[in-house]
């Protein structure tokens, strides 16, 4: 049975997870950066990660029962991400690479956070939801024969300007509320009453950018209560990406629907993707909270999959899904 290390360090969270060639998770540990009102700041954000990272491995390998000499590889995220945040985890792995003579693989984020679900759930034929800060996208899996395309995932809808969890916080720090905001929001939209926003489906993809901008503005006019406000852009933000994950489905045929992401942790975003699935007689899974968020378990899963595929790739910040 061989042991592997992920680092993960896309955004805001350094983390290291150990997992075997099974899919066990032996450890999963992080540590991430937060603020009061700025938001992620990049330059912090790497500081951040240089400052925890060797204290995080220490912990992952306690909690793992384990030392340097168990370890098969180091995975880490290559991205995508923010720049400052993959070159500090990036250059911390090589660092470790050299002094412990350890291969490296450097994975897709966005596939580490599938591939996780998928084997957490033991899924065979699912429709990917994929929705954290900078990301919102459906996914399908496509066969490998399918003529002009390499790798094995297909974006079929996704954001056309924000990812859903950045507009979350956006309207979070107008709200006062910190970084990251959706905990508090969700908190909030349990006292609120439904206003109506934008709400922008456009064939299979959505757009939040309205929704964040007439909020705002009613919010600072007067006109909407934070309560309001938060239960309005949850219910309209959720219904938009429960509309299109649907009609992907359809088109489909899937019958499992996978949410995986940060912004899966809001059990309302579930309840209303539960809902849909039941009426379809289809079956919704999601990931348990400490595999809902960036962590490095998936990265290590990922890094396992793809260990004859990818080496040292440095870092891609701007690395689709649909380029693996």
């Amino acid at each position: 049975m061989e042991i592997f290390i992920g680092v993960e360090s896309t955004a805001h969270t350094f983390g290291v997870g150990v997992v075997d060639s099974s899919g066990r998770v032996l450890a999963n540990v992080k540590d991430s950066y937060t603020s009061a009102d700025g938001g992620m700041i990049p330059d912090k954000v790497a500081l951040h990660h240089k400052e925890v990272a060797e204290r995080i491995r220490e912990e992952a390998f306690s909690v793992a029962g384990i030392a340097w000499g168990d370890v098969s590889f180091i995975a880490y995220s290559a991205g995508p991400g923010l720049d400052p945040a993959l070159w500090a985890g990036y250059n911390i792995v090589k660092v470790w690479s050299e002094k412990e003579g350890k291969k490296i693989v450097g994975v897709n984020h966005c596939c580490a956070h599938l591939s996780i679900g998928k084997v957490w759930n033991k899924l065979e034929d699912a429709c990917y939801l994929y929705v954290s800060g900078v990301n919102t996208q459906v996914i399908v899996e496509t066969p490998p024969t399918v003529a002009g395309r390499e790798g094995k995932y297909l974006i079929i809808g996704e954001t056309l300007d924000i990812g859903l969890g950045n507009m979350l916080d956006k309207f979070g720090r107008v709200l006062g509320l910190g970084f990251p905001a959706g905990a508090a929001m969700e908190k909030l939209a349990l006292q609120g009453k439904y206003v109506e926003l934008p709400y922008a489906v456009k064939g299979m993809d959505v757009s939040f950018s309205g929704i964040l901008t007439k909020v705002e503005q009613m919010y600072k006019s007067g006109k909407i209560s934070k309560e309001d406000a938060c239960f309005s852009v949850q219910e309209t933000a959720f219904a938009m990406c429960t509309e299109v994950v649907e009609r992907a489905m359809a088109h489909t045929g899937k019958k499992e629907l996978l949410l995986v992401g940060g912004v899966g942790a809001n059990m309302r975003f579930c309840s209303m993707l539960q809902t849909m699935c039941e009426e379809r007689g289809a079956k919704f899974f999601k990931v348990p909270m400490d595999l809902a968020g960036d962590q490095g378990a998936m990265i290590a899963w990922e890094g396992f999959l793809r260990r004859d595929s990818y080496g040292d790739v440095s870092i891609k910040p701007h690395w689709r899904t649909d380029e693996v």
